[in-house]
């Protein structure tokens, strides 16, 4: 699933995905297994013959196999992870699952309020991905001669920072960084940090915070 594409890239007629039935998903699995299966036989160099044999199934049922002609059950499948020296697994990885990704085109970005704003700090959001396991924060932050040092920033998680342009004094914990383009801090959110000097303006760095599960993010 992707967001934030223009809908005139979607074309000028709208279209109608076909509806998703227990065929149709019956269908895309043996597919996906038939790839897999025949990508990996390849990948190790066996013919259809020499794998069959390590396998333990006829020459005719895995080439069956291969063409998506007929469904594996549950001990067919252990035997083709046993004999191709696969975790089982592995034939599902081509199986079509929902993902989300952010698109955020250049100067595009939300702008945010966070605690540093009233210091004069500029947040433009460059994505979120929310729900479990997926509670990553990606924010370009941009210093100019109206910003503030404020080195108290504290909140849950691991940051990355990346210096992209300008220079400046970030604390964090008991120790001062000079940052430049190219630099990178990782740090502990929970530690107060922040900007302590701004040496060379304007300074903009990305700041990727990951944060751990079942925490609400502003």
């Amino acid at each position: 699933m992707t967001h934030d594409i223009p809908a005139a890239q979607a074309g000028s007629e709208a279209r109608v995905a076909p509806p998703v039935t227990p065929e149709t998903l019956h269908q895309e699995l043996k597919e996906a297994i038939a790839a897999q299966v025949r990508d990996i036989r390849h990948a190790q160099g066996l013919s259809i013959a020499a794998a069959a044999e390590r396998i333990g199934i006829s020459k005719a049922m895995l080439s069956k196999i291969e063409n998506a002609q007929t469904s594996c059950s549950l001990a067919t499948l252990a035997l083709l992870a046993d004999g191709l020296d696969v975790p089982v697994t592995s034939f599902f990885r081509a199986v079509a699952v929902e993902s989300e990704a952010v698109f955020v085109p250049a100067g595009h970005g939300a702008r945010i309020v966070r605690r540093g704003s009233k210091q004069g700090h500029l947040y433009e959001l460059l994505g979120a991905l929310r729900g479990p396991h997926k509670r990553m924060e990606a924010v370009l932050v941009t210093l100019n001669d109206e910003s503030e040092v404020f080195p108290m920033f504290q909140h849950s998680g691991t940051e990355l920072l990346y210096m992209l342009e300008g220079t400046m004094v970030y604390h964090h914990g008991e120790e001062d960084y000079t940052m430049r383009p190219g630099d990178a801090l990782q740090l502990d959110g929970e530690g107060p940090h922040g900007p302590v000097e701004l040496v060379r303006l304007p300074a903009r760095f990305l700041s990727v915070t990951a944060y751990p599960d079942n925490t609400t993010l502003a």
